[in-house]
Parts: C-alpha cells; sequence; structure tokens
C-alpha cells in the first residue's frame, strides 16, 4: 500500500500575528496520533490541505468525492467557491460554483464514458447580507469542471408533494442502471427515485407510515450498497434514530442498524465497509446530541462496527452495540464528521460541519 508523506502546509508555519482568525483558532494534532482500532487504524494529518483562505474561502466541507484520477472534489456552502478539486498532495487545482450558497450533499457517478457529479443544496442558508433564507432546494448535476447537464425540479411541480410539504434535498445516490435516490433530509424525509433522465418513477419514506419501519427520522445521506452481489440495496440514513435503514431499490423495508451513540450521516460504501461520518454525539457522562464530538464509524460486510476513527472502540454485549463516544483525545480537534472521503489507497478525509472553517482532515492508514 502506497505511503506518502505530506509537507507542513506554508501558512500554518507562517507568525501567529500574520495569521487570519479562522486558521488560529484551528486546532492542531499531536505529531503522532493514531485514532481507530484493530486493521482500520489511521494517522491523523491535520495539516494535510494547503488552502489560503484568503483564496479559498471555507465556511463548512459538507462532502468529498475522489474521481478515477484521484483528485478530490470537495463540496461547500461559502458563495464565494462552492467546490474545491485537491489533488493527493492537497493542494487546491480547480475550484469552481457560485450558484450553491447551501451546498450539501455531492454525488459520483461514472457513467463509463463520463464521470458527473450530482450536487444537493438544501436552500436553507445565509445571503450576502448575512439574512437567513429557507427556500425551496435543488439537485443538480454537472460535469466534473462544473458544467450544469441538468436539474431536477421541486417534486411539488409534478405532483409528489402536497402543498406545503418541505423540499431541502441532503443527499443523492446512482444505481448501477442510472436512477438517482434523492434523499430529502431537512425537508420532508422521503427518498425520491428518478430515472436517468430525471424523471419521476416513485417515492417512500416520511414521517407517518402505518408500518413505523418506514418511518424516517431525518433522512441525511443516501447510497446504493452492492456488497451483497446479486441483492443491491438502498443504505439510508435516519440520523435523530441514530441509525441506518436498508431497503430495496423498490423501497421495500430489509433491515434496521442502529448506532448507540452516534447521529450518522450519509453512508459510503467502500469494499465490505460502510463508512460514515458521525455529527452528533452521545457522551460517556450521559449527555444526548452533543456538538464537537465526531468521528467516523466503519462497518464491516454484516455491518458490525469494527472500527471508530476518533471514537472509542465498539463494545457488543449479548449481540447488542453498546453506545459508543468520541475518542477524548481528538476533541477541539474532530468537531462534526460530516462526511468521509476513500481515497485508493484507503486513507481517509474527514469533512466537518462547524469546524471553525478548517478544510478537510487526512487519516492516514497505518
Amino acid at each position: 500500500m502506497q505511503r506518502r508523506t505530506f509537507l507542513r502546509s506554508a501558512a500554518l508555519a507562517a507568525p501567529a500575528i500574520a495569521l487570519p482568525t479562522v486558521l488560529a483558532s484551528r486546532a492542531r494534532a499531536p505529531e503522532e496520533l493514531i485514532v481507530g482500532q484493530g486493521s482500520h487504524r489511521y494517522r491523523v494529518r491535520a495539516d494535510w490541505a494547503k488552502v489560503s483562505p484568503q483564496q479559498y474561502s471555507l465556511i463548512n466541507c459538507h462532502e468529498m468525492v475522489a474521481d478515477k484520477s484521484g483528485k478530490l472534489y470537495l463540496l461547500g456552502d461559502h458563495p464565494a467557491n462552492n467546490v474545491l478539486v485537491f489533488d493527493r498532495s492537497g493542494k487546491v487545482i480547480d475550484s469552481w460554483g457560485y450558484r450553491y450558497p447551501a451546498g450539501h450533499g455531492l454525488t459520483l457517478f461514472d457513467e463509463g464514458d463520463e464521470e458527473t457529479l450530482f450536487i444537493c443544496d438544501t436552500g436553507s442558508h445565509l445571503d450576502r447580507t448575512g439574512r437567513w433564507r429557507n427556500e425551496p432546494g435543488s439537485v443538480t448535476k454537472t460535469r466534473l469542471n462544473g458544467e450544469v447537464i441538468f436539474r431536477l425540479g421541486h417534486p411539488k411541480t409534478i405532483g409528489v408533494y402536497a402543498e406545503g410539504e418541505a423540499y431541502h434535498p441532503t443527499e443523492t445516490a446512482v444505481a448501477p442502471n442510472g436512477d438517482i435516490y434523492v434523499a430529502d433530509g431537512y425537508g420532508s424525509n422521503y427518498i425520491v427515485r428518478y430515472d436517468a433522465n430525471g424523471r419521476y418513477i416513485s417515492h417512500f419514506g416520511g414521517k407517518n407510515n402505518k408500518d413505523p419501519r418506514y418511518n424516517l427520522n431525518q433522512a441525511h445521506g443516501v447510497a446504493i450498497d452492492l456488497r451483497k452481489g446479486n441483492e443491491p440495496r438502498l443504505a439510508v440514513t435516519s440520523r435523530n434514530d441514530q441509525a441506518f435503514k436498508f431497503f430495496t431499490l423498490d423501497g421495500k423495508f430489509i433491515e434496521q442498524v442502529s448506532l448507540p451513540g452516534a447521529y450518522v450521516c450519509r453512508p459510503v460504501i467502500h469494499g465490505e465497509n460502510l463508512l460514515a461520518g458521525v455529527c452528533f454525539a452521545d457522551t460517556a457522562a450521559g449527555a444526548k446530541r452533543q456538538k464537537h464530538h465526531g468521528y467516523i464509524t466503519i462497518l464491516d460486510a454484516n455491518n458490525k462496527v469494527i472500527s471508530n476513527a476518533g471514537g472509542t472502540a465498539a463494545t457488543y454485549k449479548d449481540g447488542e452495540l453498546q453506545t459508543m463516544h468520541q475518542d477524548p483525545r481528538v476533541h477541539g480537534l474532530f468537531h462534526h464528521g460530516h462526511d468521509v472521503c476513500v481515497d485508493a489507497d484507503e486513507n481517509l478525509y474527514l469533512c466537518q460541519w462547524d469546524a471553525k472553517g478548517a478544510p478537510p482532515i487526512l487519516l492516514e492508514r497505518v
């Protein structure tokens, strides 16, 4: 497995008096901080990203994906630059996008002859004047350079949503046949399915089903899960239930995987593993849904937690997972695990919400 030595950012090495507040306030990891358990352990590289706030301002780093060439695409919500493109050394090599002020979900889909992106904008954001706007969200398909291919309309316009039902999409997933699944995680909690050309097929979820297994409580993320070979499934986040729910591609409930203490974001499927950022967490002292207690959780092929990078080791008693917590060593450095990206060397990149403008943190696999 290839390993690289990453240089410290020149900006971090500059005299403190010259540093903007956003940089000066960032916590820094000890020189040799190793997180995680078992065969999934990682060296924390908090200074991986070479980002100058004067050139590339950041508010929240919501999600990141890697293309086949190894370039990393980061979606944020700063009005000056929605997408930053990094190389593996942490250098910004491109930036684009000014139309996604509430940029939240970023999905890459390989169409064979081209890789494309799906961007979710929740619609809820502060405008340039500092005024809060709670507008309907949007889903846009683009090329890797930001060129728009098409946008999905508000589900109300095609009769799917009733008048007054909120639409604030947080994530998409794309099936091998091109079908698009939109998770309306900050709106009405439906999973809405379209074909590859953006034509509506069906929807499920929401909160008021006769069968409560179909209820979704903050459907923050969705992913296509191909780990069972000829039985493709949808992995759907029900964040306020501290759980993932699994469905068939037609929306039939299969099972729920509970993760006590972990308010997880979108599921990321990599090989036999499911990884997710933990945005909020319960504490060992019993406090619920605490801010700035994030980490990354990693599940195996049977959806058992095998490592928590930045969290305490998972413990099972009589087959039941016990409440998990943040590792105290990363407190002040790991804030809110909003997403995790996996590169070709199985290094992880932690994207964070409400992290004082900090860029993604590299977790180098050891």
